[in-house]
Parts: structure tokens; sequence; C-alpha cells
């Protein structure tokens, strides 16, 4: 028997036991059930307060693995959004690294373009000097060929 079924039928008792007239609400009961009812509290109660007091106990380490699991998850998200971080910080460096070397290359492109036009003028400048001088000297051995071949004739 636990302890509210002992204090139940202790009530049970007292609703049962006659009332003393004239006596403001006391009544007789039987002192040797009473007594044994306070002797099964007595035995009941120590189980009690060791069911209690392990209830406590286990709420306690409950609470205590509650708590370490939930830090537990707070450093794996700490630890991830630091990962998050750093690859974010790797993300912007790659892209600015990919605009500085993008940029570099436009510029050595249009260096290299101008290179090759300067260099297809020179070119073509002096090809058309020569050209000119090849001109130049044709004409002059015509007019050679021409006055030679009048003085002849």
């Amino acid at each position: 028997m636990n302890i509210e079924e002992v204090l139940d039928l202790l009530d049970e008792l007292l609703d049962k036991s006659w009332s003393l007239p004239l006596s403001g609400g006391r009544c007789v009961v039987d002192a040797e059930k009473v007594r044994d009812f306070i002797d099964d509290i007595r035995i009941n109660l120590p189980t009690e307060i060791k069911q209690a007091k392990a209830i406590v106990s286990d709420r306690s380490e409950i609470l205590d693995a509650a708590h370490r699991e939930a830090e537990g998850i707070i450093r794996k998200a700490e630890e991830r959004a630091k990962a998050l971080i750093a690859q974010e910080e790797i993300i912007k460096i790659s892209q600015t690294k990919a605009s500085e070397i993008l940029a570099q290359t436009q510029m050595q492109s249009r260096e290299i373009r101008q290179a090759a036009q300067s260099f297809s003028d020179d070119i073509l400048r002096v090809t058309e000097e020569a050209i000119a001088n090849s001109l130049s000297e044709v004409k002059q051995t015509r007019q050679a060929l021409r006055s030679q071949g009048k003085r002849k004739a």
C-alpha cells in the first residue's frame, strides 16, 4: 500500500467514526487502527522519499544531458558558420583574383593588338617604299631604254 491509499483509509475511518455530542466535532476512533495507519505511513514514507529522490536525480541527469547536447549543437553550428564564412571569404578572394587576371589579360590583349598593328603598318610601309623604289627604277629603266632607242633610230 502506498501513502495515498493509507491516507485515504485514515480519512474513511474518520468519516465512519461517531461524533461525541456537544464536543465541538470531536469523534471516537479506533486508536489501534489509527496507529496501524501511522505505522503504514512510516513504513511507506522512506520508499516514497526514495522514489522522489530518484525522480529528482533522473530529472537532473536528463537536464544535464540535454544541456550537453544543446552545447554540442551550438558548437557544431558555430563551426559550420565559421566554415561558411571562410568559404565565402575564399569565394570573394577568388572573384577578386579572377577580376584582376581578366583586367590584366584585357590589357595585354590591347597591347598585343596595338603591337601587331604597329608591326603590320611598319612592314606595309617598308613594302610600299620598296615597291615605290622598284617602280621608280622600272620607270628609269624604261626611260633609259626609250632614250637609247630614239638615239639609235
